[in-house]
C-alpha cells in the first residue's frame, strides 16, 4: 500500500507574463480590517530598512488575498465556513478509511487549490530576498506560492501540497499527475481500483504532522544568523511556528507582526500592524 507524505522541493517559478493577483472573488476569505495607519506603515518601514539580515515567518493570512482561505479567521475561516477538520497525523498513518477520505477530499478540491498564484506580498517578500534583505522565510503554508514567486532562501514547514512522497518506496509524484491507484490494490471511495482517482492507500501526510528535528534545527540555526523577526499573515496559534518566536524573544531579536487580528506573539512583538499583508508589504516598497 501506497502512503504519502509531503516533499517541499523548489517549485518552478511562474513567468512574469502569468503572474496575476486573485480574482475579486478571492475577497470573501479575507476578514474585515480598516485602514491601516501611515505612522504605522513608516514604523514598519523603517523597521524593515533596518535589517540585515530579515527572518520572515508567513501564515495562511499571507495567501487568503490568492484565493486561498484560513483555518480560524472569524466568519471567512474553513473553520467558520465547513465541519473540516484536519486529518491527524496518527490516524492518517493507521487508519485505511482516514486515508480514503483525506485524499479524496483533496482530490475533488486540487485542481481549484493548484492553479492558484502569487500575490503582491509574496512578490515583495522575493523582491526583498533578491536585494539581500531577507536571510531566511520560513512558510506554514503549503500552497507553494513562495515557490511559485521564486523564493529561494525557504523552509516550508509543514511541507508541500504539490508534491507527494511514499512513505514505502519513496517515489515522488504530483498529485494532478496521477490518474489510478499505485501500489495499491484497494478501490477508490469513488469507484473500483482503475476508477479515475487515486486509491485510499494514496493521501498525503495532514498539516498538523510534527516538524523534524532537523527542519526545526535548521530554522533556529537561520533564525541565530538573523538581526530581525517579520511575522506575516499568521495568528501562531500552532506551536510548530510559534517556538521560533519564543527563540527570538530569549535571543532579544527585535519582532514586528502584520496580521488581520490578534495573535499568539504580539506581547513579544516591538510593533504590531493590523492589515492585509499584501496592502502593508507592497506599501513598504522596494528596498
Amino acid at each position: 500500500m501506497m502512503r504519502l507524505s509531503w516533499r517541499s522541493p523548489l517549485w518552478p517559478v511562474v513567468p512574469r507574463r502569468h503572474r496575476s493577483l486573485a480574482p475579486a472573488s478571492a475577497l470573501d476569505f479575507i476578514p474585515p480590517s480598516g485602514p491601516v495607519a501611515s505612522q504605522a506603515l513608516e514604523q514598519l518601514q523603517r523597521f524593515v530598512r533596518r535589517a540585515k539580515r530579515l527572518f520572515v515567518i508567513t501564515g495562511a493570512g499571507l495567501s487568503t488575498e490568492s484565493g486561498i482561505p484560513d483555518y480560524r479567521s472569524e466568519g471567512v475561516g474553513l473553520y467558520a465556513r465547513t465541519e473540516r477538520r484536519p486529518v491527524q497525523h496518527a490516524e492518517f498513518l493507521h487508519s485505511a478509511r482516514a486515508r480514503q477520505r483525506y485524499w479524496a477530499r483533496n482530490y475533488v478540491g486540487w485542481p481549484r487549490f493548484s492553479s492558484r498564484l502569487p500575490n503582491s506580498a509574496h512578490l515583495t517578500l522575493r523582491s526583498w530576498e533578491a536585494v539581500g534583505k531577507v536571510h531566511w522565510l520560513v512558510t506554514q503554508n503549503v500552497d507553494a506560492l513562495h515557490s511559485k514567486a521564486g523564493q529561494q532562501r525557504l523552509t516550508e514547514l509543514h511541507g508541500c501540497a504539490h508534491r507527494v512522497v511514499c512513505l514505502g518506496c519513496g517515489s515522488l509524484v504530483c498529485p494532478g499527475d496521477t490518474a489510478g491507484p499505485l501500489h495499491s490494490d484497494e478501490p477508490w471511495v469513488g469507484g473500483g481500483g482503475g476508477g479515475g482517482g487515486p486509491g485510499p492507500g494514496w493521501g498525503r501526510l495532514p498539516l498538523r504532522r510534527a516538524v523534524s528535528r532537523e527542519t526545526v534545527h535548521l530554522v533556529m540555526q537561520r533564525l541565530a544568523e538573523s538581526d530581525r523577526v517579520l511575522v506575516a499573515g499568521s495568528s501562531l496559534q500552532v506551536y510548530s511556528g510559534y517556538r521560533f518566536l519564543l527563540a527570538a524573544s530569549e535571543g532579544r531579536i527585535p519582532v514586528a507582526i502584520v496580521n488581520i487580528g490578534p495573535t499568539r506573539a504580539d506581547h513579544l512583538s516591538s510593533l504590531r500592524v493590523s492589515g492585509r499583508c499584501g496592502e502593508v508589504l507592497t506599501a513598504i516598497g522596494p528596498l
